[in-house]
């Protein structure tokens, strides 16, 4: 329970990826409060241990100031936010207007930013730390979801620049995901065969569990993590197989059977 204590805000923590690093948190002995706009269809727990759900919009700046300087009274300190809270649907760029890839930037980019200066004050005070959610699709192609991908490379910089900016008191770090099983990877990669499928693309198989995602955000929050900052941690399995070299008409393992 290395984390005994400890007050954590894990935003869009009500479901998928954010109820898994909760119940990661609540696991490590942190009190953990969630945020979403609507409250989870049932409670985040773990171990007789319950999150506290709060509502947030966290396009409202103001709403957004309140919310943490609530959280920071109420349990006399903050010392972690995970801005995890963010998504888009599958639309290809001229599918739709500039306006609603804005929108995509603004919930990815812009609303972790305005979560971060909320909580800053009360982080510092407890020489705490910022766990960014990323993305691999920040860091290639990502077709049908552009605007997201252009939106997680930019978490990445604004946290490499946080951590400069915030040091020594706040510690700032990426998690960069890859693929990770959902209640909703079904709207993404199909039924059971689809998720197997795509599943074997992994260098390990299978994609994630969201409290794998979870134990890598209380390590990056913990004590064990004390001199890393500004660091982009991939919890992606290993990555994707390039596909050139199952295009390649030579070293195939194949032909060399």
């Amino acid at each position: 329970m290395e984390l005994a204590g400890k007050a954590v805000v894990v935003t869009g923590g009500t479901r998928g990826v954010g109820a898994g690093i909760a119940r990661a948190f609540l696991a490590a002995g942190a009190d953990v409060v969630v945020c979403a706009r609507r409250p989870p269809d049932e409670p985040v727990e773990r171990d007789g241990r319950q999150a506290e759900f709060r509502p947030l919009d966290l396009r409202e700046g103001a709403a957004v100031r309140d919310f943490f300087a609530g959280v920071a009274a109420d349990h006399g300190h903050l010392d972690v936010l995970v801005n995890n809270a963010g998504g888009t649907p599958y639309r290809l760029l001229d599918e739709g207007e500039a306006e609603r890839h804005a929108r995509v930037v603004e919930l990815n980019l812009v609303a972790p930013l305005t979560a971060s200066l909320a909580a800053r004050p009360f982080l510092r005070a407890a020489r705490g730390s910022v766990v960014m959610i990323g993305s691999v699709s920040g860091g290639r192609p990502s077709p049908g979801t552009a605007a997201y991908g252009a939106a997680k490379a930019g978490l990445e910089g604004l946290a490499r620049s946080m951590a400069v900016e915030w040091a020594p008191e706040v510690r700032v770090n990426t998690l960069v995901l890859g693929m990770v099983r959902t209640e909703l990877s079904a709207l993404h990669y199909g039924d059971a065969e689809g998720l197997a499928r795509v599943g074997a693309t992994v260098p390990l198989g299978r994609l994630a569990e969201p409290e794998e995602v979870g134990a890598a955000a209380v390590f990056l929050a913990s004590p064990g993590a004390a001199y890393i900052s500004g660091a982009c941690l991939l919890v992606h399995g290993g990555g994707e197989r390039p596909a050139f070299l199952d295009a390649a008409t030579v070293n195939r393992s194949d032909q060399r059977a």
